[in-house]
């Protein structure tokens, strides 16, 4: 039996992970073990919102590949894991939650060994409340500001409304007040070099008090959106007038509905695939070039901190321990549902013998996840397991080195792109809606809330199980992206970015569609569809907005003056398929969004 090298640290955390400091700190044996030590980047105290480095170091560890994983919470409260154990050793973090005391703890793992070990430090963030005064205070990114309000009293609410001069004004949410604790908010959506002011409200439910107004001026954004071209004349619409924009393998951005900048992501993201209510933000971290330890998932804030993080090797550790088959890596989507867990699409292959080809061929599939609140796999759903691996894709699609297109896959050089999935939904009837892009399917599956078996309920486009109402030749979608039920579980947006259509006739558009699904008869009523004008044969995105217009992003287009870039195009729609507001970026764009301010997604 082989013998496992065995840690005083391992034993106090197997005993109490959450008190294993007050145990091993009065231990004075001296055994020779792995050991962890942790260090914040300045001694405790800063100010809320200052990032804080905290970096973790280990000794005695024998040969073997050593991963990380770190935890915070409140001192009075409950730990939460920010990232799940990974390679990075150190952590950048801070909170605008409230001033106080929090502990940051790290796990670091041998993967050879088995060798565990662990380390904490308690970190104080002081308030940037001075003199009772409300404060707006910087932080790294200059379209970002905090602002501060004195504490407000038990069973109210807060807010923050903040604008520049003849500017619209934006709001924050309302949040909670905790008597004896500052209330601090975000405020993100600026333009730059402006002047803003910014106050709050108290809301006591009976009256609503206002504070005074602060001052504060953004500065020079060292992020710049390529040109944008506006493509239509007339007024620019007023409703919904931030245009999020996730940018390939470049900081995500936001602008105004004139092009100018707002906002931008953190760097080292390859793309962002939902903003989240509240101010929040999901992306993707994928590399053909990486192995799992390096292909990432994150959920960061308007500052760019990273809230939660796990990578596809430390998924399949929890995959393995299910009996499920392990991933290669996350890709084109991930968005956090309403009890906190996450749904993201991630992929695996395999190599099948004689069925997408002769002898033996490595097909990539697709496995969707739920995770809960602390990054644990708590359902998996295998595309080998439940659909046909005998329907190849419709067009034929390969993955061939290099490809930034594909997901990642490992074993072979040449695969084939059997789904390439691209957008997850939980519908309001608590099932899973997946768009299969080179199966030109929208498939539906049963989930029941994280109780359903993942069977195929049906399948909703060309030669699947509907019947679709239109007086358009050619009415269904194929490939499809970003495709998303209403409230109301019949109303149905995706974008046809048309590449079926295109084969068969090369001047077709990819189209804007909106359907009406009525699911127990698997009748499909096409009520929208647009020709966009031009044709996008990849990426893209649908949205309904809330003056009953359509959004959709053709983000993959021959720049039409020929030169041989590729441009992207936002574009609002109208019930009667009519385009009434236009523009356009010389970059490519995986998704945009039209949201009323940095906080809220329709």
């Amino acid at each position: 039996m082989k013998h496992k090298q065995f840690s005083l640290t391992s034993f106090c955390v197997a005993v109490n992970r959450l008190s294993f400091l007050a145990l091993c700190a009065a231990s004075t044996l001296n055994l020779a073990a792995m050991s962890v030590s942790l260090t914040s980047s300045v001694e405790s105290s800063a100010p809320l919102g200052t990032a804080i480095a905290f970096s973790a170091a280990v000794s005695g560890a024998a040969p073997g590949t050593l991963v990380y994983a770190f935890r915070v919470r409140p001192l009075d409260g409950a730990f939460r894991t920010v990232v799940d154990y990974g390679p990075n050793s150190s952590l950048a973090w801070t909170t605008i939650q409230r001033e106080g005391a929090y502990v940051i703890e790290v796990s670091a793992k041998n993967k050879d060994t088995g060798d565990e070990g662990a380390s904490a430090l308690t970190f104080t963030f002081t308030s940037l409340v001075a003199g009772g005064a409300p404060a707006v205070t910087p932080t790294a990114n200059p379209l970002v500001f905090i602002y501060s309000a004195p504490p407000c009293p038990s069973g109210s609410r807060i807010r923050v409304k903040f604008q520049a001069l003849n500017g619209i004004a934006q709001d924050t949410p309302w949040a909670a007040c905790h008597p004896g604790h500052s209330m601090n908010f975000y405020l993100a959506g600026m333009r730059a070099n402006t002047q803003f002011s910014a106050s709050h409200s108290i809301d006591s439910g009976t009256s609503v008090s206002q504070g005074p107004a602060v001052s504060f001026a953004t500065s020079d954004s060292p992020i710049q959106p390529t040109a944008a071209t506006l493509l239509t004349t007339g007024k620019t619409p007023s409703v919904d007038g931030i245009l999020l924009q996730s940018i390939i393998g470049f900081n995500s951005i936001a602008t105004d509905l004139a092009g100018n900048i707002v906002w931008y992501s953190p760097a080292d993201i390859s793309f962002l695939t939902r903003p989240e209510a509240g101010g929040t933000f999901l992306a993707i971290g994928e590399s053909e070039t990486q192995d799992p330890p390096h292909q990432f998932f994150r959920e960061f804030d308007l500052a760019g901190i990273t809230l939660a993080e796990t990578n596809a090797a430390r998924v399949n550790e929890q995959l393995n321990a299910l009996g499920a088959h392990a991933i290669n890596g996350f890709h084109h989507e991930a968005r956090k549902l309403q009890n906190g867990n996450y749904l993201v699409l991630a992929d695996s292959e395999r190599m099948l013998t004689d069925v997408q080809g002769p002898g033996a061929v490595d097909v990539i599939g697709d496995t969707i996840l739920v995770l809960n609140r602390n990054l644990q796999v708590i359902w998996a759903w295998d595309s080998f397991d439940h659909l046909d691996t005998s329907r190849m894709a419709v067009l034929g699609e390969t993955c061939n080195a290099p490809n930034p297109g594909c997901a990642p896959w490992y074993l072979a050089t040449t695969a084939n792109d059997w789904l390439h999935g691209n957008s997850l939904q939980l519908t309001p009837d608590g099932n899973i809606l997946y768009s299969a892009r080179h199966q030109d399917w929208l498939i539906k599956i049963d989930y029941q809330n994280g109780a359903g078996s993942g069977a195929i309920l049906w399948r909703l486009g060309n030669a699947g199980d509907f019947q679709i109402v239109s007086t358009d030749p050619s009415p269904w979608f194929s490939h499809q992206h970003d495709a998303n039920f209403a409230a109301d579980d019949t109303s149905l947006t995706v974008f046809d970015d048309g590449n079926s259509r295109r084969a068969t006739d090369p001047t077709a558009h990819s189209r804007g569609q909106a359907l009406v699904i009525d699911e127990p008869n698997r009748v499909a009523n096409l009520i929208v569809n647009a020709d966009l004008g031009a044709y996008s044969s990849a990426l893209g995105s649908a949205q309904k907005l809330p003056n009953g217009d359509y959004h959709f992003d053709c983000g993959f287009i021959q720049d039409p003056s020929g030169n041989g870039k590729l441009i992207a195009q936002s574009l609002e729609v109208n019930a009667a398929g009519t385009i009434v507001y236009g523009i356009q970026f010389g970059t490519i764009e995986y998704r945009s969004f039209r949201m009323r301010d940095m906080f809220t997604m329709r």
